[in-house]
């Protein structure tokens, strides 16, 4: 026989309903924040949370050290590997970047390539090579696929690493980072040599609107969009076969920070500090600080409202056609 309902028990009744409204709350909000991104890509999961404000202040590029496996780089070695064994090739990848800290000139060591399956590499197991290739942004790919037994991955110094988007508002120069995405640069390098990229072009644009501060901090009970202060786009050029790039590095998304929608090939450019996000998407690139402005402009073009999966976007009235290029090398 049923118990009757005490005030103690309506009391906890009602908290119980309570907790449940939030809970939904949160997942809505939840939901709001993936499918804002979706596009033409696969939805991701992204959070809401005021109390990730403030909260891991790690800039993109610090403490990865990862590389391609079956992936053997050529160049000129620095250090041979048949003379210098590691443990694991973060260990081989640390030890490449140790010849590229200092401040001024070029690094001493931009590349590297490790054997670290001990059945496959036999009398080859633990060899870190330490390489210098003749141009970090075109690397001298040796070998690849299933039965290559290396894994190889680039390092870039400062001032290094830093290639042109190139759009009719200006050009914005973007530091890459290897040593957390790898896919995702080597990728991008192959864009570099292309004679077009037909069909790449930024698509959507959203300013900070009131929510975010010139520097992209988020402004104190202001919503966190829309508009969701970014502009997104494509690489998948015409006439080329995309192949999804995998979860790489997934540091929180900051101003400047170039990621990935998904897989790729869309991707998008923020304009504010996304603690909400958590660690959603991969990050392959910052823009330079002096060059968000052309990018604050492109967010400021006419637009069209539309809705995805109920969520309100901006999509360019006039997509923005892009290119990835290199700068010149020095004569």
């Amino acid at each position: 026989m049923s118990r009757r309902q005490t005030d103690s028990d309506l009391h906890r009744f009602t908290l119980w309903v309570l907790f449940l409204i939030a809970a939904i709350s949160c997942c809505m909000a939840y939901y709001s924040f993936s499918v804002s991104l979706k596009g033409n890509s696969d939805t991701i999961f992204v959070g809401s949370s005021e109390s990730w404000r403030g909260n891991e202040e790690e800039r993109e590029g610090d403490g990865c050290c990862r590389g391609v496996e079956h992936l053997e780089l050529w160049g000129d070695a620095m250090k041979w590997g048949s003379d210098f064994k590691l443990n694991s090739s973060e260990e081989c990848c640390r030890a490449c970047k140790e010849m590229c800290e200092g401040d001024d000139g070029p690094c001493l060591c931009d590349s590297w390539v490790f054997c670290g399956n001990k059945q496959d590499c036999g009398s080859r197991f633990g060899e870190c090579w330490l390489k210098k290739q003749k141009d970090a942004l075109d690397p001298d790919w040796r070998d690849s696929g299933d039965n290559v037994i290396w894994t190889s991955g680039l390092v870039f110094g400062k001032g290094e690493g830093i290639i042109k988007l190139k759009t009719e508002h200006g050009i914005v120069n973007v530091k890459l980072f290897p040593d957390c995405a790898p896919h995702s640069v080597y990728y991008i390098l192959e864009l570099l040599s292309l004679q077009h990229c037909a069909g790449c072009q930024f698509y959507r644009a959203e300013s900070r609107g009131n929510s975010w501060d010139l520097q992209g901090n988020h402004i104190e009970h202001a919503p966190y969009g829309p508009p969701y202060a970014l502009i997104q786009g494509t690489v998948d050029a015409y006439g080329t076969v995309f192949k999804d790039i995998p979860q790489e590095a997934c540091p929180t998304i900051r101003r400047g920070s170039i990621a990935w929608v998904g897989s790729g090939p869309d991707f998008f450019i923020s304009l504010a500090n996304h603690h909400e996000w958590k660690k959603a998407y991969t990050v392959f690139g910052q823009v330079l600080p002096e060059d968000m402005e052309i990018v604050e402009k492109i967010s400021q073009l006419p637009t069209i409202p539309d809705v995805w999966s109920n969520v309100k976007v901006a999509v360019l009235e006039r997509p923005v056609p892009l290119r990835f290029i290199r700068m010149k090398k020095s004569p």
